[in-house]
């Protein structure tokens, strides 16, 4: 699909790729100090550069000529995080309605689950790792696995960004299998919404029945206010959140015509 502002574009790219660089270096250190606030510890590499810079040895530390050499670590597979309240900061950093995305590496899923009169409104949220199951797809294992024809659920989510094509395609099997469901779709940013199978992705969502919306600035208020431990703080908007949202409302309408 053609782009009508395509040189536009550029230019704000431009404009804001070092802002968001420096966005996700931030993210990055917090996330690092966060890591040693909870050992009380420094970390292992650090410890073994420090012994090697007073040329001591370094206990369970293998040296090969003078030389400290690093053992792999085995890491646990990355698993679906649930919970009532967002991190601010992550909230901050991951659903702002930015046009690039650099150091955003999970979705961040808030929802709302109506299920009428035969049960009680449920809220929370689910996070993911891009390397892990997606939370789209989580979602109706862990929130909503059971389905009864008879019951009509209202759900709504507000997600960081948009479905990619392989989660969009789960979507409509889901919904297609369960018709009484009524699916709204808040995204604070489009994922990777050039690419073409994202795009048909996008469309068959909607014909399926799914409304899709993009996140105005009163949808992140209220996600502030619903979803995050804000701690009775007034959430402040940056100040081309309208401007991003008219960009990405703009590029969904494109499209879903």
């Amino acid at each position: 699909m053609a782009d009508k502002k395509s040189a536009p574009v550029v230019r704000r790219k431009e404009r804001l790729a070092e802002k968001g660089k420096e966005e996700a270096t931030e993210v990055a250190e917090k996330a690092k100090g966060k890591g040693k606030e909870a050992s009380g510890e420094a970390p292992a590499e650090g410890a073994a550069l420090n012994g090697a810079a007073n040329g001591g040895d370094v206990e369970g530390t293998p040296v090969e000529n003078g030389d400290f050499k690093v053992e792999p670590m085995e890491l646990p597979p990355f698993e679906i995080i649930s919970g009532n309240r967002i991190d601010p900061f992550f909230f901050k950093f991951q659903f702002k309605n930015v046009e690039y995305s650099s150091g955003r590496n999970k979705t961040f899923l808030c929802y709302l689950v109506d299920p009428g009169q035969d049960g009680i409104l449920m809220r929370g949220y689910l996070e993911d790792e891009h390397l892990s199951e997606h939370v789209e797809e989580a979602f109706f294992k862990q929130v909503l696995p059971h389905y009864n024809p008879k019951t009509k659920y209202v759900v709504t989510w507000y997600v960081s960004s948009s479905p990619c094509a392989a989660c969009a395609a789960k979507l409509v099997e889901i919904l297609k299998a369960r018709p009484s469901v009524r699916f709204t779709l808040f995204s604070a940013r489009l994922f990777m919404w050039e690419e073409p199978d994202i795009q048909a992705g996008l469309r068959a969502l909607a014909a399926a029945g799914c409304k899709l919306r993009m996140m105005k600035p009163l949808d992140f208020t209220y996600t502030w206010d619903t979803f995050v431990e804000n701690d009775c703080d007034t959430f402040t908007l940056w100040e081309d959140c309208q401007e991003n949202y008219e960009f990405y409302q703009e590029k969904l309408a494109d499209i879903l015509q």
